[in-house]
Order: structure tokens, then C-alpha cells, then sequence
């Protein structure tokens, strides 16, 4: 494998960044998981704007083009001959001098590296091999005012947390300190309950996952109702299916949240028929 360093693509085993870089130092740096279809990215310029929301919340002027970050990725992918992949697209603020304030100079350490993944679209497969196990977890959500939410940074303990707090479950489900769910460690929540697919509203300290507005878009389009809003473990435990949305995952049905199972994914297996057809013509 050959990863993309600061410009340069070398081999996986040279692919090593200073251990003086702030990414690796305080998780001051912004990534992006991105998967690629049929040797391109998808909704590229929806990664490119949170990208760009991440770096503007943490103060991070890197100077690159999107064009350039594009660039970047998709040469690492041809050097590897893949056509279907995980993309990690990481920019940190770079090697500083160790202080806590960051220096105002940015000279930025960008590293892409990918993953083969199986073919999407219509006619692939999924990566995962059987519904979900979730988990409501005491790790709370980190609020807004500590670290924005719109914010995807290598400081992911957040996450990294609650997956430990929920044990031997696929997915951790938080909650915020007003005991309203927000989303799982790694993913978005969606419910479905009197014919409406809930999601949490993004005024709560709630990633916007890429795969989030892709889905809600899909459901809009074929007259699925879609609510926004606020909700309790228990209101996912009443209803009538769960499913979690990521990149990786995609559209991922729950077959059990705590001590609530889930018989049927209708709705979700729609979405997710929906997704792949989406992908299929776009890609392939």
C-alpha cells in the first residue's frame, strides 16, 4: 500500500508523520472519511464543506485547494489500483513548537490513506455482516460550547469512550447532559415511528454526517416524512426500527438498542435500496 504524506506518495511503512505534530500531540487537526465508488469519490463537495467547517472552527488556515485535496486522494487510489475504497483525508495544524496556543504560522501535515472496500452501488456488497447491537452509554455527548459538533477532529475520546462503555455492542448511543439522544460514537440515528423517520435535529451537538443528509434527502424524494427533533432512549425504544448512517456502514438496521429488540427494517431497507441505486448511478 502507498499512503500520501505532505505531498508525496510513499510506501505504508514510510508513512509516518513527527511526533512533535499537533495532530498527533493534542488532536489538533480535521479529517474526513470518505468512501469511493468505481475509483471516485462520493459527494465530494458535501466532505469538502465540512472539511472546511472543521479547519474554520479550529483556526486551521491550511492554504490548500479543494481541487487539490481532490487531487491528492485520488492519486492514492490509482497508486494503489483501487477502484472501491475507505478514504481518510487528515489535514493537522503541523509541527509547532510543543506550547498549547498554536503559533499563527500554519504549515500544514496532510496524509491521505485508504483501504480497499467491496464494490458498492446496486450490485455490491455491504460491509457489514448482520443488523446492529446498540447500547445507551453514561458517556455523554460533548456539548456545543466545548467542542462544536460541525468540528471532525483527531480528538475522537468522545467516541473512543462510549464504544468502551458499550462493551461487547456494535454501537454506542449518547445522549447529551439533557438526556436527549444525539447520535452513535461513529454514526447518525434514525427511527421510525408512526409512519415518520426521526432523526435528531442538528441543533444538538450532533455531527452532520454526510450519509445523515444523503438519507434524509432519499426519503424526501420517494414521500417518506421526515422530522427533525428532540428524543429519549425511550422514544427509540418504542419504535418501530432503528438504523445508524455512516460512511463505511452506509444505512445499517439495529436489531437491538438496551433491552428493546427490532423485528422488521422496512423503511431503512428502502433507504438503503435507494442509497445504493443513488450510488449505482452515479458511479458505476
Amino acid at each position: 500500500m502507498q499512503y500520501h504524506v505532505n505531498g508525496e506518495l510513499v510506501d505504508a511503512a514510510d508513512a509516518t508523520v513527527s511526533v512533535r505534530d499537533r495532530g498527533f500531540q493534542y488532536g489538533d487537526a480535521a479529517f474526513e472519511t470518505i468512501r469511493a465508488y468505481g475509483g471516485q469519490t462520493f459527494a465530494w463537495a458535501a466532505h469538502e464543506k465540512r472539511l472546511n467547517a472543521t479547519c474554520d472552527a479550529l483556526g486551521i488556515d491550511h492554504g490548500l485547494s479543494g481541487r487539490d485535496l481532490r487531487s491528492r486522494v485520488h492519486e492514492t487510489l490509482a497508486a494503489n489500483d483501487l477502484a472501491d475504497a475507505y478514504v481518510r483525508l487528515s489535514i493537522s495544524r503541523g509541527v509547532q513548537s510543543g506550547r498549547l496556543a498554536p503559533d499563527d504560522d500554519v504549515d500544514p501535515t496532510v496524509v491521505v490513506v485508504v483501504e480497499p472496500l467491496p464494490r458498492g452501488g446496486a450490485n455490491g456488497e455491504r460491509v457489514w455482516n448482520a443488523p446492529a447491537t446498540a447500547r445507551t452509554v453514561d458517556v455523554q455527548r460533548v456539548p456545543d460550547e466545548c467542542i462544536p459538533a460541525v468540528a471532525k477532529t483527531h480528538n475522537y475520546l468522545n467516541g473512543v469512550l462510549a464504544r468502551i462503555d458499550a462493551g461487547d455492542a456494535d454501537e454506542a448511543l449518547l445522549v447529551d447532559a439533557e438526556g436527549r439522544v444525539t447520535e452513535g460514537a461513529s454514526s447518525n440515528v434514525f427511527f421510525v415511528s408512526d409512519g415518520v423517520l426521526r432523526t435528531p435535529s442538528l441543533d444538538l451537538p450532533v455531527l452532520p454526517g454526510i450519509t445523515r443528509w444523503a438519507v434524509v434527502q432519499l426519503a424526501e424524494d420517494v414521500g417518506i416524512p421526515v422530522e427533525e427533533g428532540h428524543y429519549t432512549p425511550e422514544d427509540l425504544h418504542d419504535a418501530d426500527e432503528v438504523f445508524f448512517t455512516n460512511t463505511t456502514w452506509e444505512v445499517r438496521p439495529v436489531a437491538r438498542l438496551d433491552d428493546a429488540s427490532y423485528s422488521t427494517c422496512k423503511v431503512g431497507a428502502g433507504l438503503a435500496r435507494a442509497f445504493a441505486e443513488e450510488v449505482e448511478r452515479r458511479h458505476y
